[in-house]
């Protein structure tokens, strides 16, 4: 596996490739902003796109999958309760900061521990809502990344004070779902610095 990151938009918003260094097949997770930047690179490397993975659906982690979806015919995939939050402009986030309110869309809805066969890769979804109503965290234990959006941070967690945001249940799903791994499991976050599952249970004072 070769694993890129690119940091695209108004909030600095990881946005990570995770490519098949055998076939190029490529998953794309939380492309929040600048389609074409992220097309060139992928045109650059000849990689082979088969799937958008957004782990929430605010606007800083979604703003380009539909153009990537179309570019290269690939779905967009979601946890089964993000389909509000990426409709609604109040809770995605567009009503606010200036933005015209914008509605996105996900084609495939996913179930909590269902298990994705993408890019030669098994993809393991764990349900983390809290930062939002249908958040989820992308685990892929073969590789040990566990792909987090603004649910873990670095020594922090995602915010809760959004609409339809709950610190309760953000803390219980991290615990729930996220402690029971590993040590070793390295973190990739939505924003700011990777981590890993070891430093966050005994460093996050959120925890």
């Amino acid at each position: 596996m070769e694993l890129l990151q690119f940091i695209v938009g108004p909030v600095s918003t990881n946005c990570y490739f995770v490519i098949n260094d055998n076939t190029k097949e490529t998953i794309i997770v939380d492309p929040g902003d600048e389609a074409d930047m992220l097309i060139d690179r992928i045109t650059i490397k000849e990689l082979k796109p088969v799937a958008v993975l957004l782990t929430h659906g605010h606007f800083d982690h979604v703003g380009a999958a539909l153009e990537l979806s179309k570019t290269y015919s690939v779905k967009i995939y979601v946890g089964k309760d993000e389909k509000e939050t990426l409709e609604d402009p109040r809770i995605n986030e567009t009503a606010f900061f200036g933005r015209t309110p914008e509605s996105f869309h996900a084609d495939v809805f996913l179930e909590d521990e269902e298990v994705l066969k993408l890019a030669g890769f098994t993809i393991k979804v764990l349900f983390t809502p809290g930062h939002t109503p249908g958040g989820v965290c992308y685990f892929l234990e073969d590789e040990n990344y566990l792909f987090s959006g603004d649910t873990l941070f670095y020594n922090s967690v995602g915010r809760t004070d959004f609409p339809k945001s709950s610190s309760e249940a953000l803390i219980q799903g991290i615990k729930d779902k996220l402690l029971p791994l590993d040590d070793s499991v390295i973190v990739l976050p939505g924003h700011d610095a990777r981590t890993t599952i070891g430093e966050e249970r005994i460093h996050n004072p959120y925890l």
